[in-house]
């Protein structure tokens, strides 16, 4: 097997970790990033884990069995049409890029039009610790070869149907309410601190909603935004495009305020104080923000 990867970031790394565990050997790859400042941790990354990267994605996915498609979400299509000349009838193109079910339609057409596969593949959980052993739904393409493979290769896979785009419209409408919560979470306990009630505030809802697990419950959405909300505002864009594409009334209005809310923490660039509690943690985004303003 001859894995190949469009986009060596967080989830193709993990990926490529737990795979190499279940005897898969051969791995390339190509990131945009390569040969630019912020490409030595793309480099770095592949060197530690024995990936080799190619010039181009062309040569990426050369002699390639599986192509992971694992980019950010607004380069979803661009990265299907970057390998669109390399592309063969004996290639699987396996998409697990957060987007809405018609960027996902989209680029199932242009793959196939190439004659290779395509798998819609929608991860649903955090890709750490487990790698490509996190629960995912598939839609797409489904013959024998592949999901046979999915599970010599210990995926834990479900089916959710033949039409690309259902795995990946379950995902949409999901985050729209994890990353939902994430930010009205974080909105609330920093404006309860700046409002100097944080006291009240944290009282009443850790008592009216104390299943939650407060604290952590609170620290562990303020981490997410401020660790990763630039890469999950990108995702909750395409959710917003997903209610627009179901015909919703405000469209993704909704989704687009959380966007820009996961966007503006994450931009700041702060991270968890070492040993902090909720309220020290609220006052680190508080003051960044205000030191950005």
């Amino acid at each position: 097997m001859h894995i190949a990867f469009i986009g060596f970031g967080e989830a193709a790394r993990a990926f490529t970790a737990s795979l190499k565990e279940c005897g898969v050997e051969t791995f390339s790859a190509y990131d945009i990033k390569q040969g630019t400042p912020a490409g030595a941790d793309v480099e770095t990354a592949a060197a530690d884990l024995g990936v080799t990267l190619a010039d181009g994605p062309v040569a990426a996915i050369a002699g390639a069995d599986w192509i992971i498609a694992a980019v950010t979400a607004a380069s979803s299509l661009e990265a299907a049409q970057s390998v669109e000349g390399g592309l063969t009838d004996e290639q699987i193109y396996l998409d697990i890029n957060s987007v809405s079910a018609k960027r996902k339609q989209d680029t199932a057409a242009l793959v196939r039009g190439k004659g290779a596969r395509y798998v819609d593949m929608a991860v649903m959980a955090p890709v750490h610790p487990r790698g490509h052993k996190t629960p995912v739904l598939i839609a797409g393409d489904q013959q024998d070869d592949i999901t046979h493979a999915l599970t010599d290769f210990a995926f834990a896979w479900r089916s959710v149907g033949a039409e690309e785009g259902a795995a990946t419209s379950i995902k949409m409408i999901r985050s729209l309410f994890v990353k939902g919560l994430e930010a009205i979470t974080v909105q609330a306990i920093s404006a309860a601190r700046e409002a100097g009630c944080y006291d009240e505030v944290y009282k009443s809802l850790s008592g009216s909603y104390d299943m939650l697990g407060w604290p952590d419950f609170g620290e562990y959405e303020f981490e997410r935004i401020m660790r990763h909300g630039v890469r999950r505002a990108a995702e909750m864009r395409e959710s917003a495009n997903s209610m627009r594409e179901l015909g919703f009334a405000n469209g993704g209005a909704l989704a687009d305020a959380i966007a820009a809310l996961h966007d503006e923490i994450g931009e700041l660039g702060c991270i968890v104080p070492e040993g902090g509690g909720l309220a020290d943690i609220a006052d680190t985004v508080l003051k960044a923000r205000k030191k950005g303003a």
